[in-house]
């Protein structure tokens, strides 16, 4: 049996770091393929890279063809009610996201966004007390979100990568869509006034986004910007968790592109 010193090591890795395809350091350094392939599957992994699979490709790593759409949606979905679970139990990641079980609607396009983003994966829907959880497992999950992290989101810092920002910009629709589905809703809020001496009742739509997170409220508030949606934040209590849609042409750009949960 041959053993290969740290220096052989070190020298294929800058190789393959370099660019270098498995089968030519293999060659260059008269080292198995199989052996190549292993520290470069290590190097990844200690890295913080995917070191799962090679299909289905990850559109980071592997520069897999994403559609970005469905990703804008589904990052939406996640930012509100979405989180990434990985226990010794479990040997891949899953991405779960809660959708309350009376909205069939929100829960099927859910499924669509995950397997249209992560094709050759299934997505499952696990029932939990008022609501379904509909999950996907991917060892390419970390690359996807990098949002993700310990404790809860409205705790830590939440920022998009420039790569997300731009799939943002592109499909500012789909993430709003995203985020109104997960922690948002559509109601009929009413006012009385008094014209002539009698009180007449008035209702109008109103959009809300809830949602503890600085941080994602800005995310959501800018992108409203972007489309021109105006919109202001409301508190409930001491805490300005909300922001309010309410303006009739905004509400009516709030109508065509995303509309009530269904």
């Amino acid at each position: 049996m041959n053993f290969h010193g740290t220096e052989v090591r070190q020298r294929a890795l800058a190789l393959l770091r370099g660019g270098a395809k498995n089968v030519d350091v293999a060659r260059q350094l008269n080292v198995p393929k199989g052996t190549i392939s292993y520290w470069k599957h290590e190097d990844r992994a200690k890295r913080g890279e995917c070191p799962g699979r090679r299909s289905p490709l990850c559109p980071r790593c592997d520069n897999r063809e994403l559609d970005e759409a469905a990703y804008a949606y589904l990052l939406g979905l996640y930012l509100g009610d979405g989180h990434i679970a990985h226990s010794r139990a479990m040997r891949v990641p899953s991405l779960s996201i809660s959708c309350t079980d009376t909205w069939p609607g929100l829960i099927d396009a859910c499924v669509l966004a995950m397997q249209t983003v992560l094709p050759g994966n299934h997505a499952s829907k696990v029932r939990r007390k008022g609501c379904l959880e509909v999950k996907i497992c991917s060892n390419h999950l970390g690359c996807l979100f990098p949002q993700h992290g310990p404790g809860k989101k409205h705790e830590r810092r939440i920022a998009l990568e420039p790569r997300q920002q731009e799939i943002v910009d592109a499909h500012p629709w789909d993430f709003i869509r995203g985020l109104i589905h997960s922690d948002g809703c559509r109601i009929t809020n009413w006012t009385e006034k008094v014209i002539g001496g009698q009180r007449k009742r008035y209702e109008y739509p109103r959009y809300f986004f809830t949602n503890k997170s600085d941080d994602i409220r800005q995310l959501f508030g800018d992108t409203l910007d972007r489309v021109g949606v105006e919109w202001t934040t409301t508190r409930r209590g001491s805490d300005p968790y909300n922001i309010s849609i309410a303006r009739k042409a905004s509400v009516a750009l709030m109508d065509a592109h995303v509309g009530p949960k269904h």
